[in-house]
Order: C-alpha cells, then structure tokens, then sequence
C-alpha cells in the first residue's frame, strides 16, 4: 500500500493565523460567499503593529430618528417606505439604520470621525478601493462603490472622515444619493 499524501487545505490554518485586511481577502478566497458584500463585524486593516484599522461595524441600539439624515428623505431615494429608525451609540453621529415595514434594513448610514488613516480603512472595508468602482463626490470625498449580494455600497472619505451608506436596492445611484444627503447635512 502505497502512502499518497492529500494535500492539507491552506484556508484553515491561515484564517486562524491572518488579521485585518488580509483576512477578508481570504476569506473570498477560500471560498467563503458574500464575505467581501457584507460589512465587516470586525476591525480590518492593513496587517502590522502601526496600522490603523476600521472600527467594528456599528450596532442599532435604540430607536431613531437620525439625526443628519430625514427618513422621508431615504424613502424618496431609496424608493421604499421607511417603517422605523433605530440609531447606534456613536457619537456626535450614530450610525442610522433605516428599517423597512417588516422590519428588515433597507438603508443603513454611518460617520465615522477619526484620523485620516482610519477614515480610509473604514472606505476600503466597506468598499475596497483596489476591488470598487471609483467613488467621487465634490469637496474631495474619494472611495469606492459596488453592488452587493445584499444590495450596494457607496463608501468615502475626506481628511479624518468616512461615510458609508449601504442600501438593498441593487444599484450604487440610491447609496450615492443617500451620501451625498450625509455629506451636504455633516457639511456646513
């Protein structure tokens, strides 16, 4: 009997063993469906000790209203109306989480305020810039934009700010819209 050695599969050990950015890139990889659609549940980055990362993916924890963006605003944009707001604990900005009738998210928005680094750390996870179409709006805000599993995103950032919007309509134009609403009301 002959010893035919299988090959040991990479993608096991080397999820356990590869933080930050790195990691979602393997995850695609390896074959993990919709990894680079979702938003990221944990900090992701460029590997090393200085790197900045993006903070964790926000969290609603109570109810609204959003307080930069209208909710009849989203329904205009997003085309759908809004049932319920439910806001994050961030601050000065929570993120908002706009919630159709039945309860599922149809628009989420989220600021983060952080030094530049981290501001694009927040873009390219959301939307990596190397894999994203080019998103640019006036004023300097660069990023990236794509459509997800779920629907799109539309992610950029200026100096020491990121803003992300996602949306469960399959086109970037909605989460576009909605950002550009963020940016004009964070803006003065």
């Amino acid at each position: 009997m002959s010893l035919v050695r299988r090959p040991t599969p990479v993608c096991g050990p080397v999820r356990s063993a590869v933080a930050g950015g790195l990691l979602a890139a393997l995850l695609v990889s390896c074959g993990d469906p919709g990894t680079a659609a979702r938003a990221p549940t944990e900090p992701v980055g460029p590997a090393g000790p200085a790197a900045e990362v993006a903070p964790p993916a926000p969290r609603p924890v109570t109810d609204g209203p959003c307080p930069y963006l209208d909710e009849a605003v989203v329904e205009s944009i997003n085309g759908q109306r809004v049932g319920s707001v439910q806001i994050s604990a961030d601050r000065p900005y929570p993120a908002c989480f706009f919630l159709r009738g039945d309860g599922a998210e149809q628009a989420r928005t989220w600021v983060v305020m952080a030094t530049p680094e981290v501001a694009r750390a927040t873009v390219d996870a959301a939307a990596a810039v190397a894999t994203s179409d080019l998103a640019e709006l006036p004023g300097g805000w660069s990023g990236g934009s794509q459509s997800t599993s779920d629907g799109a995103v539309f992610a950029v950032a200026r100096q020491g700010t990121a803003v992300v919007v996602t949306t469960n309509q399959p086109h970037t134009l909605g989460a576009r819209r909605l950002t550009e609403q963020v940016i004009a009301a964070l803006v003065p």
